[in-house]
């Protein structure tokens, strides 16, 4: 295993140390950083050194720091002590960064909802009296970034509200590629892409790489990072374990590194057991997501984990939002058994899914996970203060019962977290996404449906989160777990459904659950007679000939 001691920067081998880098002209540096947040230490001591026409990554668990190291030389935030140098001077603010040629794409997707999409790519861009380009010009210029960055073309005056989470990305990502950049900072910015997106990502980053460009990544995406990258850094506990070379960039080495063990997160090789027959405690009859869509019918079954995945602006994630009662569809609603009778209960709100034991949790954690004004505390358990007063809507809510809950979750999903009573916003993302995990288990629900719930959250949580989910669908309850990262399925889901133009277009099962087949079906290709034949017998049709509606387009792959 490649250890700290001989990945650190070394000049024996060519590399310059940390003490020549300021008499340097061109370097990009951070010198024995700190910083903390109240008691929390984000930075302890990091050192870290990119150079320009380089992709650089930046990786650790959830806390390290890597966000924060990010922030630091966006000049988003100063450190306590320490030096960062950025082409020799220290950006104390974002303009001032922004100035010095740094843009950033931050792990929230930040977008003026009520902004047209070229209002938000070009905000900033103007002074106050005056303009740089013509609005015009700006539509125009609009209108050909985002179809390059999405292969479709999008009415650069439509509203940012009503587009999809992976479209907004694309937005703050374009908004950043305008300017220009000497050094670009993607933090987790490919969490909300497809793979089809996300390769359009990888090849951004190398034009910029190769006209001489810096490109920081911070992200958990393990196999995107051996693939992208010509250097990575490695965090723990807010400090530098260590820096590997192309060729050291290795899933193994990156893990142990970032535990302190040298182990693969599927080292076991397990795979998920399917589950034979069962009684099916959700369903959708010839349900239809979408106009015009192929009606969709579903079973999930007691003690079953079933994935659900597709590229970009496919319907997976209206889907999932339906069976949670988030979203209507357009026709029909999903079933459930209910508990006193045989009789099936359609989910049409999400009080009703909240009533009938099935809870949500979304990837989306701005825009429907945390309550940004609001404690930790609040946020884990704000789900559970009906259930623990007495004396009805205006009893006294029991704090120690509630307090011993949250506990147990924050200890039980290794929470890193300060005091309770600080803001949810205090916690790095992947903590924050923990927090609505917690909160979602804390219901004690039947169902989870989950919609993209390991975005942002470093390997170890994930696996973490992968026990916890084989341990309850073992007490005999159900998952729905929606992803794009199609490794997450291998060894957890028994069955994976893939989503085209709305509806299902290929199921995978037992063995047939592995990357490559799962990602062909995302492309729209067909497998064997054999396998359409067990399509069809197993109710599900091919969504061949139709389209989406009108808004589908977004995110859609062209050929």
């Amino acid at each position: 295993m490649i250890t700290a001691a001989t990945s650190q920067v070394r000049a024996s081998s060519g590399e310059r140390s940390l003490e020549e880098v300021s008499t340097i002209e061109g370097e990009l540096y951070v010198k024995d950083a700190h910083k903390s947040f109240g008691v929390t230490k984000a930075l302890n001591g990091v050192s870290f050194r990119a150079h320009f026409g380089e992709i650089h990554a930046i990786v650790g668990g959830n806390g390290c720091g890597k966000s924060t190291l990010a922030k630091v030389v966006s000049g988003v935030t100063s450190v306590d002590k320490g030096k960062v140098s950025v082409l020799g001077h220290a950006p104390r603010s974002p303009a001032e960064a922004r100035a010095l040629g740094v843009a950033t794409v931050f792990q929230e997707v930040m977008v003026a909802e009520e902004a047209s999409i070229a209002e938000n790519l070009f905000a900033g861009s103007d002074g106050l009296w005056s303009r740089k380009i013509s609005t015009r010009e700006k539509l125009t210029q609009a209108r050909v970034l985002m179809r390059e960055l999405t292969g479709t073309d999008i009415d650069p005056e439509r509203l940012a509200a009503g587009l999809s989470l992976g479209v907004k990305a694309w937005i703050a990502i374009g908004r950043a590629l305008l300017c220009r950049p000497k050094v670009l900072i993607l933090d987790e910015s490919s969490a909300a892409l497809d793979f089809d997106s996300t390769e359009r990502l990888f090849g951004k980053m190398r034009e910029l790489r190769d006209r001489g460009a810096a490109v920081l990544i911070v992200t958990h995406r393990i196999a995107e990072l051996v693939r992208i990258s010509d250097r990575a850094t490695v965090m723990r506990d807010g400090r530098n374990v260590g820096v590997l070379q192309k060729s050291e960039i290795t899933e193994k080495n990156l893990l142990g590194l970032m535990t302190g063990r040298n182990e693969s997160h599927n080292a076991s090789g397990a795979k998920a057991a399917v589950v034979a027959g069962g009684q099916a405690v959700l369903r959708t009859t010839d349900m239809q997501v979408w106009p015009n869509a192929e009606n969709v019918n579903f079973e999930l079954r007691k003690g079953e984990i079933v994935g659900v995945t597709g590229l970009e602006g496919h319907g997976q994630d209206a889907f999932v939002r339906i069976l949670a009662g988030v979203a209507a569809a357009e026709r029909s609603f999903p079933t459930v058994q209910d508990s006193t009778s045989s009789r099936r209960v359609e989910i049409r709100s999400l009080e009703e899914a909240k009533k009938r034991g099935i809870a949500f949790v979304s990837g989306d954690r701005k825009r429907e996970g945390i309550l940004p004004n609001m404690s930790i505390f609040e946020n884990l358990l704000i789900a559970m203060y009906g259930s623990y007063s007495r004396g009805g809507k205006v009893g006294l809510i029991n704090w120690s019962e509630l307090s011993g809950i949250f506990d147990y979750e924050v200890e039980r999903l290794s929470i890193k977290t300060g005091p309770k009573t600080n803001l949810i916003t205090s916690l790095s993302g992947g903590n924050q996404q923990k927090v609505l995990i917690g909160r979602a288990f804390a219901t004690q629900p039947k169902i989870l449906v989950l919609n993209d719930p390991a975005r942002g959250i470093d390997a170890g949580a994930k696996q973490e989160l992968y026990r916890h989910l084989r341990d309850f669908v073992a007490e005999g309850n159900s998952v729905v777990y929606m992803s794009s990262e199609l490794e997450e399925f291998i060894g957890l889901c028994p069955r994976v459904v893939v989503f085209r133009h709305g509806s299902i277009f290929d199921t995978f099962v037992g063995d047939e659950v592995e990357p490559v087949g799962i990602l062909e079906g995302m492309f729209g290709q067909s497998r064997s007679a054999g396998s359409s034949a067990h399509r069809r017998s197993a109710g599900v049709r091919t969504a061949a000939g139709h389209h989406s509606p009108s808004d589908s387009s977004v995110g859609t792959h062209r050929r």
